[in-house]
């Protein structure tokens, strides 16, 4: 059977549910759900097989992972869900502290890269797992990845809010990878052709979601919290799937600043999965 680990935040959502319509009558996947943090690790552990995961952790393990061709969860300008919530301009964060979410290890060396980088400022960072207002009593400025992002944008007041999606896009002009979708080398020595059969599914169920945005949304959990047309506008204008020749010269420039930093042992060259 293969093990499959479920992101589960809305971004993910259509595709997942688009796998369960189209192919869960058989029971021929075990779906095993987290954040992207968790995962990663149970991917790297061959504790899963394939997985939509942070796009660093290629980085981090290129000798353990391939890439599915085609697909990824990215942005080209604002991701709505990757935020930097400062009690203070992003520009005056210089030595001061900011707070990190422990779900995401992309997210997390974007903002270093874009700090130091973009706004050349030296900043401290921690991590933690406190809500904004908490948070935000402790240090003047909080990462949030996620649902977690979308829920704290719906009541944060008086506070700068910044997207990360938006930031890079402005920068570099290309697209963000914030997730991969990855195979472990193991899993495909033991079952490349299952996996081959599961990557063509995978391409089939994200055409079939994106055909079906309104239905998957109106039998959605997110949009009880996010609302059904905010959800539908995430999926449609925020949130993409492609892995074309701009996201991959986004990833690419991502691993060489992180490199650069010292974030990633080196940059790595993304390799794909045959087909």
């Amino acid at each position: 059977m293969l093990r499959i680990g479920r992101i589960e935040y809305a971004n993910c959502t259509p595709i997942f549910h688009a796998l369960h319509e189209l192919y869960d009558a058989h029971g021929e996947y075990q779906y095993v759900g987290g954040v992207p943090s968790r995962l990663n690790h149970m991917l790297a552990s061959a504790e899963i097989d394939v997985c939509p995961s942070s796009s660093i952790e290629f980085a981090f393990h290129p000798d353990k992972h391939l890439v599915i061709p085609g697909l990824s969860i990215s942005s080209c300008g604002p991701v709505k869900s990757v935020l930097l919530f400062s009690t203070i301009p992003i520009e005056e964060l210089g030595e001061k502290v900011i707070l990190l979410s422990s779900e995401s290890a992309t997210s997390v060396n974007l903002l270093k890269i874009l700090i130091k980088k973009r706004y050349n400022l030296d900043c401290t960072f921690r991590v933690t797992s406190k809500g904004l207002s908490t948070a935000l009593q402790e240090a003047p400025a909080l990462l949030l990845i996620g649902d977690p992002a979308l829920r704290a944008a719906q009541s944060a007041h008086n506070v700068h809010v910044y997207d990360l999606g938006e930031l890079w896009y402005q920068w570099t002009g290309t697209p963000f990878v914030f997730a991969l979708w990855l195979v472990s080398r193991k899993a495909y020595g033991e079952k490349g052709e299952v996996l081959k059969e599961f990557v063509r599914r995978v391409w089939h169920a994200r055409e079939y979601a994106l055909q079906h945005l309104e239905e998957i949304a109106e039998e959605s959990q997110d949009a009880v919290w996010m609302g059904y047309e905010d959800l539908l506008q995430y999926w449609r204008t925020n949130i993409s799937y492609e892995l074309q020749t701009s996201h991959i010269e986004g990833v690419n420039r991502f691993f060489s600043c992180a490199a650069e930093l010292k974030l990633i042992p080196a940059a790595p060259r993304l390799k794909f999965m045959a087909m």
